[in-house]
């Protein structure tokens, strides 16, 4: 393990900021919304993810982190920067981070009751690209019209499971998904067509 990774500069000024970021990109589902001020990365997360988990998690939101991701030093960094409780199952986690080739990738996850659809979980995933890969139209609250959305490193499996995400509705998981130190929401209100 190497050295704790800083977390934010200037924590009550930088969280707003990125909150306001990341309110952004959840008001405007498929944009691609660039933190230009986010915080150094705690590999192997990227800036956008490390600057998500600063500003959303905390000591009441239980996180799950992918095995690939689960290593010593993104544990020690969200323990003393956030708090937050890290769970070994995918269902006691409010907020979890995955890449692409887990399979199927929201399996697992809270997705809320009828009468609390807030216990749900939202899940962040680190993806190769959002400039290239397929292509997405997505329809829904948030999106005048129609917007498109391209990700790299979906598995196959993306279209199906997040049509029946999307049928849950007002129950279902959020997605973010996170580049470098760009991201994207995904709330399970959108729809996403060819």
């Amino acid at each position: 393990m190497s050295g704790l990774a800083p977390g934010l500069a200037d924590p009550a000024h930088d969280s707003q900021r990125l909150f306001r970021a990341v309110l952004d990109a959840f008001s405007h589902p498929g944009r691609v919304v660039s933190l230009t001020q986010a915080p150094e990365a705690v590999a192997p997360l990227s800036r956008a993810a490390t600057a998500f988990l600063l500003t959303l998690v905390d000591r009441e939101t239980p996180l799950w982190l992918a095995p690939d991701l689960d290593s010593d030093d993104v544990k020690v960094f969200v323990r003393f920067h956030t708090g937050a409780p890290l769970v070994q199952r995918e269902a006691d986690a409010l907020f979890a981070v995955v890449t692409p080739d887990r399979t199927p990738l929201l399996d697992g996850f809270a997705i809320g009751t009828d009468p609390y659809p807030d216990r749900s979980a939202t899940v962040i995933v680190e993806v190769p690209s959002l400039s290239d890969g397929e292509s997405f139209t997505l329809r829904g609250p948030g999106i005048d019209g129609r917007t498109s959305l391209a990700v790299a490193g979906l598995p196959a499996s993306f279209r199906a499971e997040w049509a029946a995400n999307h049928a849950l509705f007002p129950c279902g998981v959020d997605l973010v998904f996170t580049c470098g130190t760009e991201l994207v929401a995904l709330p399970r209100s959108i729809l996403v067509e060819g």
